[in-house]
Order: structure tokens, then sequence, then C-alpha cells
């Protein structure tokens, strides 16, 4: 209603509390509204779970083309303008910042969660009363997802490349998904760390994901080392050095120019000849210093005078210039070098090794590859694939496996995927449901069902009959058999763990508290107030008021403003 800037007290009078030209919905509209904006957003995303989903393409307003099946990146690439779909988006970035994987079920569950509730409130059971219930089922259902979670041993090579092939198994690079696994495990391997309490710590920045369209996916590398998109500086220098001892700069090796504006006067030429000798003589020195620490190859983070390249080009050393910062902590934990500021500081033992540090042409660019470090802890997967777009969404598909892989060394708790985990909680809160009373009850029932959204959307996208589908997995899942899903390659139930579908049980758990807290936060929500959008004048306004008019619409939007781009 438009209206709402009126109210009246209970003796009559008219009290103007909004301003005009807002927008107010209450009670049940307002819930049908959200509800259904919310709906509508899990609605878009369904049809790319799993293996058998289908990808989206993504064109933005620059005309820009994605092409993924990864539920963060499609919301993310959408412009969603309903604050209630927003909160959607925001469980989904959320999952993905988390655990990186899931963000697909993470949204179909909150959908489902909400269309279940709407049946609930059609039938006057109040939000709040469903809330409590939606809260007492996520709690029992993270306690039955430990329950029947299985421990495993991060050592055991076959069963994480298992659970990183699940991951990349519904994406778009499923086709080489063995090869690629295997690519991501060694990487997680070789840079996880003693965390305390015996537990392994990853940091994912310490592995560099560089792509280039051209080959195809089979051509993705594990380098064991560093990638740098960047030439060597001088025609003169080697392209290539074996067993490199690398120094790691971050001042310039140019003369540094005064702070101030300062000029120097010279009356005879000879001066001038002896002003450009010192300048030589000064980069002589600098390229002398690290020539006498034995290093053989020169990263610098900033520039490299021409004069300074020619005299390491003479002594035979390979320099690389304006090394990104994020690359060069990169190169210091991969090759063991110190970064040094100040070249007089240089001595032998900050220096890296390296088997190979060799310029190579990646397609039409040249890049420098460190290569052959001895234990790195950082290292580069170069992704290669047929055309930019493949490369980008074997990126994404990268990143969810590598998260997956991370998930697991850092908490080696898994369950097994297609649906099962989810049909047996709904199964066994089904049953635990009796034992509660009031309206709870028809609360955790609902949870229960809309839990069953996640086999049910795995079932439709591998074309299977969804009834017959769920009657068979409940079926087989009240016999006992807990790992039953739906085996959508082969467009049957079965039981998954035997077919290597693992996930974390962390991406699980994250799954079930995002999508409950996101649909519990809406279906609190009754009133919705929206403010009017500011027309700003067209012209110079007629009156000194016309211009005030306009400001003040601009303030009513702040408020608004805030609400609406909660991101």
């Amino acid at each position: 209603m438009n209206m709402a800037s009126i109210q009246t007290t209970a003796g009559g009078m008219p009290v103007i509390i909004l301003k005009e030209g807002t927008r107010e919905n209450k009670g049940k509209d307002a819930q049908k509204n959200n509800i259904s904006a919310a709906k509508l957003i899990s609605e878009i995303v369904k049809t790319s779970l799993g293996p058998r989903g289908m990808d989206k393409m993504l064109v933005d307003t620059l005309g820009d083309v994605t092409i993924t099946n990864d539920g963060a990146t499609i919301l993310k690439e959408i412009d969603v303008q309903h604050p209630a779909a927003k909160m959607m988006v925001e469980v989904s970035k959320s999952v993905d910042n988390e655990v990186g994987d899931g963000t697909t079920s993470s949204v179909i569950f909150a959908g489902a969660l909400l269309e279940k509730a709407e049946d609930l409130i059609s039938k006057d059971v109040h939000p709040s009363v469903i809330v409590d219930g939606y809260t007492a089922a996520a709690e029992q259902a993270l306690k039955l997802l430990q329950k029947i979670a299985v421990k495993v041993d991060v050592d055991d090579k076959d069963v994480m490349i298992r659970i990183a092939r699940t991951s990349m198994d519904s994406k778009l690079v499923s086709e080489d998904s063995p090869t690629l696994s295997q690519i991501v495990v060694n990487a997680i391997k070789q840079i996880a760390e003693e965390g305390g309490n015996d537990a392994l710590k990853v940091d994912l920045d310490n592995i560099k994901v560089e792509k280039k369209a051209g080959g195809s996916m089979r051509d993705t590398k594990l380098i064991k080392g560093i990638v740098l998109d960047k030439e060597v500086v001088h025609a003169g220098m080697p392209k290539r050095v074996e067993n490199a001892k690398i120094a790691l700069i971050t001042s310039a090796l140019e003369i540094e120019k005064t702070e101030m504006s300062a000029e120097i006067r010279i009356n005879d030429p000879q001066q001038m000849q002896m002003f450009l000798d010192e300048e030589n003589r000064m980069l002589k020195s600098m390229v002398e210093k690290i020539k006498s620490a034995n290093a053989n190859v020169v990263l610098c983070q900033k520039g490299i005078d021409d004069i300074a390249q020619h005299y390491l080009a003479k002594e035979g050393m390979l320099g690389v210039r304006r090394v990104k910062e994020s690359d060069m902590y990169k190169l210091s934990k991969a090759t063991g070098a110190r970064i040094v500021n100040n070249l007089d500081d240089l001595v032998t033992k900050d220096l890296g090794s390296a088997e190979l540090v060799e310029e190579r042409k990646v397609e039409t660019d040249k890049w420098v590859f460190i290569e052959g470090c001895k234990n790195p802890k950082a290292v580069t997967i170069l992704v290669r694939g047929g055309s930019q777009r493949v490369v980008d969404e074997a990126d994404r598909s990268l990143h969810d496996a590598l998260m997956v892989t991370k998930d697991v060394v850092e908490k080696p708790a898994i369950v097994a995927g297609g649906g099962a985990p989810e049909a047996y909680i709904a199964s066994q809160l089904r049953e635990w449901s009796s034992n509660l009373e009031g309206r709870a009850q028809l609360a955790v029932q609902k949870f229960a069902d809309a839990l069953d959204a996640i086999p049910l959307a795995l079932a439709e996208n591998a074309g299977m009959d969804p009834i017959d589908t769920m009657t068979e997995l409940r079926a087989k899942q009240s016999k006992g058999a807990k790992w039953t899903g739906i085996n959508v390659r082969g467009g049957v139930v079965a039981d998954m763990f035997k077919l290597n579908v693992l996930e974390p049980l962390v991406v699980k758990e994250q799954i079930i508290k995002s999508a409950t807290e996101a649909a519990t936060m809406l279906l609190r929500i009754d009133d919705v107030i929206a403010a009017s959008k500011s027309k700003m004048p067209a012209g110079p306004p007629g009156g000194g008021m016309g211009g005030m008019g306009g400001m003040g619409g601009m303030g009513g939007m702040g408020g608004m403003g805030g609400m609406g781009d909660m991101e």
C-alpha cells in the first residue's frame, strides 16, 4: 500500500509517520513476498545441481560471458535486486568462503525450508513456532551427521582423490576429473603444514592458479614452484638457468630520485661525464653485490634500470622485474629465499634454490617458470583448456576441489554424497519428531521434507521419475541402508559410499547451518518498509526548495539503501 505514510491515532487524528511514496508490506503479504523471492533464487540454481546438472550462461552489461554451474558464481554474477533474494545470495557466498563447495545445495535447501514454512503459515502456524522447530531440527540434524560421519586417514591418497573427484564430477571438468583430482591432492599435500594438536593447516593462498587458454584440460600441470607471468628483462640474459641461486629483492635496482626537486648546475662538459660515470658506478656496484652473494637469478619487485640490466646480463644472470608482492611471498615459501629489502644485507644464505629457472613460451606470452624446488610450501597449478571460458570454469572447479580437500585435511571426517546423508537425516528426523509436542512437531517434519529436496533435485536433473525414486530411496533408507543415495550417472538408487561419492562432513554441516539461519531470519520478518527511490530534478531547480526536495529524497533512500545493499 502506498499511503502508509498516514496513520491515525485512537482519537482519529491523522499523523504522518513515513515519507510520501514509501511502500509498506505487512504480515502475511510481506512474508509471502519474501518467500517467493527467495524461492525464485533457489529455482534458478536448482537445475545445476549434481553431475547431470545443466550450466548457466551469464552475460553481463559489458557483454562478457561466463559459463558455469557453480552456485556461488551464478548468484554472484546476476544482479539481484530484491532484499530477500539478496539474503539467499549471501548464503551461497558464506558457504563458498567457509567450505568452498555445496553452494548450490545450500540455496536449494534454504528455498525448500521457506517453501515448507509457507504451507504452515497458510495454516496459521505462527512463524516463531516454525523458527523454533527449524532450529531444534537443525541441531538434531547436525548431531545425526556427526554420528554417521566416517573418520578418514589424511595420508590415504586414494580417499583424498575420491573426495576431490566428487567435487569435480558435477562440474564441466568431470571428464578430466581423474587427472585433475590427483593434481589437487598433490598440491594440498605439498603445502599442508603442522597446525598444532596434531592437526594440519592448509593455506590456499600458497597455491597459485595460473590459467591460459590453449592445449586441452589434460595439459594442466602441477609445478613444484612458481610460474611468473613476466618475461626476462634483457635479451642478453640467459633464458635458462639450472641449479638456480635466487635472490628476492624488494628495492629497485635503479638510482633513487631525491625526495625534493633538486637541480645540479654543471658548468663544463667533463662534470657532466663524471656525473654519468658515477651513476654507472653505483648501478655496477649494486650488481656486484648480488654477484658476490653468488646469485644467478634476480627477481625484483620494482624496476631494474637499463644499465643495471646490461651489467646483470654481462654477469650471465637472469633477471625479472616488477614481480607482484603476493608472488614474492610465494617465491620465498617455494624456494626458501629470504626477501631482501636492502642490497647491502644480501648474503649467500639469503638465496633460495630451484633446479631450473626458465623462460618458456605459453601460447603468445613468455612466462618464467621456477620449478624443481626441494620441498616447496607454495606451488602453482597451470590450468590449460580449449578456450578462455573453459579455462575460467576449470579454475572455479579447481577452487571447489581444493577447498574440499583442504576441509578434509583440516577436519578428517566424510559422509557419502548423492543426497544420501540428507535422505538419512530426513527419515531420522521424522521418527524423532513424534517425541515432540505441539506444533513444533510439524515444523520438524517440514524440515525433514525440505532436506529431501536435495536428493529430489538430483533425481529430477538426471531425468529420473521423482516420485518413484524418492519412494525407493525412503524404503531402502528405512531398512537401515544409510548410504543409499541417487546414482545420477546410472539413473538408479544405490549405495553411494561404494561408488566412491564422498563429501567432507564440514560441507554438509555448513549447508545445514547457513540455510537454516537464512530461512529463520526471513521467516521472522513481518513488515517490509521500502523508501521511495529519489528522483533528482532534471534541470536546475526552479525554486530554492526544489533542490532540497531532491536532497530529502536522497536521505530517505539512504536508510533503505543500507537494507537493500546488504552485500
